[in-house]
């Protein structure tokens, strides 16, 4: 439960998924790609109504995202997440704005905390959408934005959300490089760790 001042929210359901790559493109993926995502099903308080202050779901977001990204991260155990993502989709009732809200730096330093830290800027996607939509969650090196190897995402498909009023927040982790990666670039092993970047 987080709360929003006078409001309370209160996480409804939580849908949990697991992508485990063993095989791509005929070639054993050694050791397996393990890609996690838990979402939050909130209501929206600010669904059908233009609210200029959009700080109490900012708020909001700290206490959703430690419960979300903890079951996201447990997904992965024993394996540590070294890539991640974000992602909101919003009833159609509601603003895009209202998802990004509840995404910004509060949430990401809990999406940094849940795996130990990380450097890098954590990708994202927003959008509105009615129950059952597809989003497609960009992931990227927690340490360092420029290690092409580890751009890659999750695709996901909500059952029955976000319904009007909700919000489904998303927090997404992954164990490694895309399989057969081979654009070069910056690798993992020569990450400095230091701006994000490299």
């Amino acid at each position: 439960m987080a709360e929003t001042g006078a409001d309370t929210i209160k996480i409804k359901r939580v849908l949990t998924f697991l992508d485990e790559t063993r095989v791509a493109d005929g070639r054993d993926t050694v050791p397996p790609l393990r890609k996690a995502a838990a979402v939050a099903i909130v209501d929206n308080p600010f669904a059908g109504r233009f609210v200029q202050d959009l700080s109490p779901l900012t708020r909001a977001s700290e206490a959703i995202g430690r419960e979300i990204c903890a079951i996201a991260v447990r997904l992965l155990a024993p394996d540590q997440a070294v890539s991640y993502g974000k992602a909101a989709v919003i009833g159609i009732n509601g603003e895009q704005e209202h998802g990004n809200a509840m995404l910004t730096t509060v949430f990401g330093n809990v999406m940094r905390e849940a795996i130990g830290g990380g450097k890098a800027w954590i990708s994202s996607m927003t959008k509105r959408a009615a129950p059952g939509a597809a989003i497609d969650i960009p992931l990227a090196h927690k340490d360092a934005l420029y290690v092409r190897s580890h751009y890659d995402g999750m695709t996901l498909t909500l059952p029955d959300a976000p319904q009007p009023n909700e919000i489904a927040i998303i927090a997404v982790y992954a164990t490694r490089s895309r399989p057969n990666q081979r654009v070069g670039g910056l690798s993992a092993a020569e990450i400095k760790g230091q701006d994000g970047l490299t």
